[in-house]
């Protein structure tokens, strides 16, 4: 055995291949793409929909269901524990728990979570609270103020027009003529 043996067997990564070189390196001419069509052009890319010249599976499946996804509203949560990290009859708002880090995002609203324990009395300002975590903040001499949330005006303006739809003027209507 040489030394220019000893690696003799090791698999190596091989050389690239120089496509479209001229005839000589066996990739010349189409380079390896075929003839016509759009693969062998230039910029084309394969989308994840096709599927040659028959209907796109995404176009194929039934559509079923309902998703409410795009009116869905993500709250960040603070837990009674994190809430210790404030000073003695400090105010906490989405702005201040944001600034110290508490929450990455104020993101639709804050919600005050009964998990833990609240050592301190604190005022707090939040979007909602958990039954729990409101007596939580009670019983430590704190209060608790509950400010509207992005989105709750409109919620209660659809739930102020949502009795006055054509169901709702006929049954007022056939009450007055029971009446």
């Amino acid at each position: 055995m040489n030394l220019n043996d000893v690696n003799g067997k090791v698999a190596g990564r091989g050389n690239r291949r120089r496509i479209g070189r001229g005839p000589g390196s066996g990739w010349g001419q189409t380079a390896g793409r075929g003839d016509k069509g759009a693969q062998s052009r230039s910029g084309w890319s394969k989308k994840l929909h096709m599927d040659g010249g028959q209907m796109t599976f995404v176009r194929r499946i039934p559509k079923r269901g309902f998703t409410n996804a795009q009116f869905r509203r993500d709250w960040a949560f603070v837990n009674l524990s994190d809430l210790n990290a404030f000073e003695e009859g400090e105010v906490v708002t989405p702005e201040e728990c944001l600034r110290r880090g508490i929450i990455p995002k104020v993101r639709s609203g804050v919600k005050i979570l009964g998990s833990g324990t609240l050592e301190k009395k604190l005022t707090i300002k939040a979007h909602r609270a958990s039954k729990s975590a409101k007596a939580a903040i009670e019983a430590a001499g704190g209060t608790l103020e509950l400010i509207p949330a992005k989105g709750d005006e409109a919620k209660s303006r659809w739930k102020a027009k949502r009795g006055q739809g054509k169901s709702a003027q006929r049954r007022k209507r056939a009450q007055e003529r029971d009446a």
